[in-house]
C-alpha cells in the first residue's frame, strides 16, 4: 500500500512539474529598443516564453536575414521590407501588420538651439545628426523633412550621419553634432535640451510594421509574441513611448 501511494505521489509530481521555457529570436529597429525590452518583460511575465532581441536599421537588419540570420520575427521601422520578406520568401504570407507608427523629432541636448523649423532655415549650427536614409526609415523622413522645406541642399554639408537612429542620437547626446532628427520614443523621460516635433505633412507616416519569418512559423514562442505584440498590454507600452498603436489607424 504504501509502495502504491508514492508511484502515485511520484506521478503528479512529475505531471505537474515545470515546462521548459520557449524562446523566440526577434530582429527589433534599433528607434523600438526601449519599448521591445519592456514588451519582453511583459511578454515573458505572461507566457514564461523568451524574446530574444538583436537590434540595428532596418535595412541591415533585412540583408542578414537574406544571409540566413536566425531571425524568427522582423520589427521593422518601415512597411516595405516586411512586404518584401514575404515577396521574397523569407516571411509568412498574411503575418504582416503595423504595430506602431513613428514620430520623428529635431532635439538638441541645449535648451535654446530647437525653435522650430526656422532653426533650420537660419542654420546657425555647425552639425546636424541623422541617420542613414538607405538603411534607417528615420534617415528617410529626416531627409523628406528637409526637401519639403526646401533646405536639404543647405543643409547637406552639415549632415552627420549615423549608421541607425541611435547613433544619431548618441551624436547629438554626446555632443559631437548641436542638434538631430531622432525619434520620439529616444526622449522618453528627457524632458531636458529643445526640440521641435516635425509636422507629419512634412514626411511619410513612418509606418512600423512586423512580419513573423518562416523560420519562425513553426515556433510557438514566435507566434505567440506577434499575437502578444497585437494586445492591450504590448499596447500600452506603445503608447507609452510616444507611438501611435498600429491597429488605431
Amino acid at each position: 500500500m504504501i509502495f502504491r501511494i508514492l508511484a502515485a505521489l511520484a506521478v503528479v509530481t512529475f505531471v505537474a512539474g515545470p515546462v521548459d521555457a520557449a524562446e523566440t529570436k526577434v530582429a527589433v529597429a534599433a528607434n523600438f529598443t526601449e519599448a521591445a525590452k519592456e514588451i519582453g518583460v511583459a511578454f515573458k511575465r505572461k507566457t514564461g516564453d523568451d524574446a530574444l532581441f538583436s537590434f540595428g536599421a532596418t535595412g541591415q537588419l533585412y540583408t542578414q536575414i537574406t544571409q540566413d540570420a536566425p531571425f524568427e520575427i522582423l520589427l521593422s521601422a518601415d512597411d516595405e521590407r516586411p512586404k518584401k520578406a514575404v515577396a521574397d520568401g523569407f516571411g509568412v504570407p498574411g503575418s504582416v501588420f503595423t504595430y506602431a507608427i513613428g514620430k520623428l523629432v529635431l532635439w538638441s541636448k541645449s535648451p535654446d538651439v530647437v525653435k522650430g523649423e526656422d532653426t533650420l532655415k537660419t542654420a546657425g549650427f555647425t552639425k546636424l545628426s541623422i541617420c542613414n536614409p538607405v538603411a534607417a526609415p528615420y534617415g528617410a523622413a529626416a531627409v523628406e523633412t528637409m526637401k519639403a522645406l526646401k533646405l536639404y541642399d543647405t543643409l547637406q554639408p552639415k549632415l552627420v550621419v549615423g549608421a541607425n537612429i541611435t547613433q544619431a542620437f548618441q551624436f547629438v547626446d554626446s555632443g559631437n553634432a548641436e542638434l538631430g532628427f531622432v525619434a520620439l520614443s529616444q526622449l522618453k523621460g528627457n524632458a531636458g535640451g529643445s526640440r521641435w516635433m516635425v509636422p507629419q505633412d512634412l514626411y511619410k507616416p513612418i509606418r512600423q510594421d512586423a512580419v513573423l519569418l518562416k523560420k519562425g512559423a513553426g515556433n510557438t514562442a514566435a507566434t505567440g509574441f506577434m499575437d502578444f505584440l497585437k494586445g492591450p498590454e504590448a499596447r500600452a507600452i506603445i503608447e507609452k513611448y510616444g507611438y501611435v498603436f498600429g491597429s488605431e489607424t
